[in-house]
């Protein structure tokens, strides 16, 4: 997409709250919706009634919405998830002590109401919080209006269509106010006493806030039970603390209804200044897939359900037809559009998603991947079966097609697409098909993959891009890690081996060379590739070496331990949308892989 020209960005709006950089936030979800939490107390991103909803809060990119506490006092800030959940603990080391704020999305989700848990824990000594609270629905549109007390410890408002309703035994502390840029805030300072506990609880809901508001000590347990039954502790991986973490990520991020958004958020650069930011706050099938396959690598049988009956229904429905990314409730996704705010430094104000109307075959590869998955755990229904023969009979009608590719980029001869679709129909073909259907399949691969090597071989050996570009390129590690041949085949060794030669750069791994010179110059790094080549080396015989390439990558992260879509190797600072699903779930299998044979 190209730049917006900067003569059309507008003045930034004063939210109250300076930028930080994406290493520094924590997610809150409740899987159908998510909030970004800055180290300073900042609730600065949230999206209602679903991820794809316009946002309440978006001070994160540049507009109005936010739900600040924080001390008075200096304080240098910290923190981390409670372990199996999505709870984050605020920690806030001021002169006076440390100040613990408890922070998370009420869980299970409600389908209208999002609720805000905040608990600020009993402190050492005497302290005073700050707290202010803007709720501007449809991206800043509309402003809080018509505050009013329903009782001493309760205001409500409204913002245009959404209902606000904040309660706290401290809300006389608070009142209405106006933030710097003037817009109507509920704000005030709360003091607290040594050892006093201080809840916040805040709902927000297209619909009427009725009856009375959610018990604080209720809804915690609620929350706390339910993550604690939805995320049991990951064992027998090189990082299981690690590794529960992105199993609480990648439940966050799924919808009741079983889609998986592949990020939180939108419009966050990969490229500052380059107009690469885009809106990920929808299902892509082969996002999905992946984070099934490593659902499957952990024993993760809800995660992996929820892939195969999301995939599943939209093979039978849309057929050969399958787009390669959908609302959580399974539409189109919207068009390309700005919203008219400033956007996150070095990006723009993009929602909706030009992947509507591309073709993208290796979606359908991905897709067998899973099915094959789910049927050697035995979890492959009927439907998922039907599923299953639809996508092959959609390569089989389309592999030969141009498309635009796991990259999205201009339609050509893909190599990676027409390899991923080999290795799913020989996986599929493996995990109990039917005998009818297997010599069929497995000629079709055969098809596939001797036109490809016919086409897209280098005369070195290895696999190139498409017949008409000779570059390598990382994204043909997945067909390598997937099995769709023996594992040190010499194209597969030569193909590893290109990829490290061409795309790599202190164990970090790029996509593809856009042009001479230093690779970090076009773009970050891909950790998704940095992963797929730590599986890579392991199934080259190198285990030294594929442990070195987890690690590295491992560590591209934050203190919350979010990954984003990419790494900037230069800078060590992350780019792109944030949290990147099929980088959690890459990492997932990478780390219990490794520690198998």
């Amino acid at each position: 997409m190209a730049e917006r020209p900067a003569s059309s960005r507008r003045t930034p709006i004063d939210s109250g709250i300076t930028p930080h950089v994406l290493r520094e936030y924590s997610l809150l979800a409740d899987g159908r919706r998510g909030a970004l939490v800055g180290p300073r107390g900042d609730i600065c991103w949230l999206c209602l009634p679903t991820w794809d909803s316009d946002a309440v809060f978006a001070a994160l990119i540049g507009g109005a919405g936010r739900f600040a506490v924080h001390p008075i006092d200096p304080f240098v800030w910290g923190g981390y998830y409670e372990s199996r959940t999505l709870i984050w603990r605020s920690r806030w080391v001021t002169q006076r002590g440390v100040v613990v704020c408890r922070e998370a999305l009420s869980y299970p989700a409600e389908a209208h109401r999002a609720v805000v848990l905040r608990r600020i824990e009993p402190a050492p000594a005497a302290l005073t919080v700050r707290i202010a609270l803007d709720v501007a629905a449809g991206f800043g549109a509309h402003r809080l209006h018509g505050f009013h007390r329903d009782r001493e410890d309760v205001w409500s408002a409204r913002s245009g269509p959404v209902y606000v309703r904040l309660s706290s035994g401290r809300a006389s502390a608070l009142a209405p106010g106006r933030a710097t840029d003037g817009a109507p805030t509920l704000m005030g300072d709360v003091s607290l006493a040594s050892g006093e506990i201080c809840d916040l609880v805040l709902e927000v809901s297209d619909q009427p806030l009725t009856g009375a508001p959610p018990d604080p000590a209720t809804a915690w347990s609620m929350t706390e039970n339910a993550w604690h039954d939805a995320v049991p502790a990951t064992t027998g991986t090189l990082a299981d603390r690690d590794a529960t973490a992105s199993r609480a990520v990648l439940r966050g991020l799924t919808d009741p209804g079983g889609g998986m958004v592949a990020a939180a958020t939108m419009s966050l650069p990969e490229r500052a200044e380059q107009g690469r930011n885009y809106d990920y706050r929808y299902v892509w099938i082969r996002d999905q897939s992946m984070a099934g396959q490593a659902a499957a690598a952990v024993g993760a049988s809800d995660l992996m359900d929820a892939a195969v009956s999301f995939v599943g229904e939209r093979l039978l429905s849309d057929g050969p037809r399958l787009q390669p990314a959908y609302t959580t409730g399974g539409s189109t996704v919207p068009d390309e559009h700005v919203i008219d705010i400033p956007g996150y430094p070095g990006g723009f104000d993009v929602a909706g998603n030009h992947v509507n109307r591309q073709f993208q075959l290796d979606t359908f590869g991905e897709a067998l991947l899973l099915f094959a998955a789910a049927a050697h755990a035995e979890r492959l229904t009927v439907d998922g079966w039907r599923a299953a023969e639809i996508a092959v009979g959609a390569i089989g009608e389309q592999w030969r097609d141009p498309e635009a590719g796991i990259w999205e980029l201009q339609d050509d001869i893909w190599t990676e697409s027409r390899l991923i679709c080999v290795a799913g129909l020989r996986a599929l073909s493996d995990a109990g098909a039917p005998r009818r259907r297997m010599a069929a399949w497995e000629a079709l691969a055969d098809t596939v993959l001797a036109d490809t090597a016919q086409r897209c071989l280098h005369p070195s050996g290895w696999w190139q891009r498409s017949p008409g570009d000779g570059r390598s390129d990382a994204s043909l590690l997945l067909p390598v890690i997937r099995g769709g041949w023996t594992a040190k085949h010499p194209r597969t060794v030569a193909t590893v081996g290109a990829i490290e030669h061409d795309l790599t750069d202190d164990l970090f791994v790029y996509r593809f060379r856009h042009h001479p010179g230093p690779l970090s110059d076009a773009e970050g790094a891909f950790l998704l590739c940095g992963f797929s080549m730590a599986l890579a080396q392991q199934q080259l015989g190198d285990p030294i070496k594929a442990v070195r390439y987890f690690e590295r990558n491992r560590s591209a992260c934050g203190p919350p331990g979010l990954f984003s879509e990419e790494y900037d190797v230069d800078e060590r600072q992350m780019r792109g949308n944030l949290p990147q699903a099929f980088v959690h779930a890459m990492f997932l299998e990478t780390a219990a892989r490794l520690a198998g044979p």
